[in-house]
């Protein structure tokens, strides 16, 4: 099954594309790593260059269901870049949810739900992702990942 999981912080999505194996017990292989950098200007024409982005990759690339980071409450009062990376997790879901099965899982779920450790444990232990996840070669990008490998054993 291919798999895509998407990670929205700031102005920038993290996509991790993959091969998942129906065996859980096997690890996923990533086909691609990068980010798309929400465009410069006006925001409007930006938000909508990213959703054509992002539904014209999934089509394109035969992706069966994606997993979004859900949006987690702020520990103080809501920044603008907070709201303005919630603005584009929807955008992101929503182009998504125009080609595939989506699913919008919560770093607490995850930390909840999967293991025996918290997320954070997870993205800092190198061992874990030699066994989980070949070809992942960005630490950035972990927590994208992540996303996908918690959401198959769920």
């Amino acid at each position: 099954m291919r798999q895509v999981g998407f990670l929205i912080v700031g102005e920038a999505v993290t996509v991790v594309d993959a091969e998942v194996p129906a065996d859980a017990a096997l690890p996923i292989t990533i086909l691609s790593d990068t980010t798309w950098p929400l465009q410069k200007g006006e925001r409007g024409p930006a938000l909508n260059v990213l959703h054509q982005r992002c539904a014209s990759y999934l089509k394109e690339n035969k992706v069966d269901s994606v997993v979004i980071k859900a949006s987690a409450v702020p520990q103080g009062a809501a920044r603008l870049a907070l709201l303005e990376s919630a603005e584009a997790r929807g955008v992101v879901i929503a182009a998504a949810a125009s080609v595939c099965n989506v699913k919008i899982i919560s770093k607490a779920v995850i930390s909840r739900t999967f293991g025996d450790r918290k997320v954070d444990d997870y993205l800092r232990d190198d061992d874990f992702w030699t066994k989980d996840a070949v070809g992942l070669k960005r630490k950035t990008s972990r927590e994208a990942a992540l996303l996908i490998i918690a959401s198959r054993r769920n």
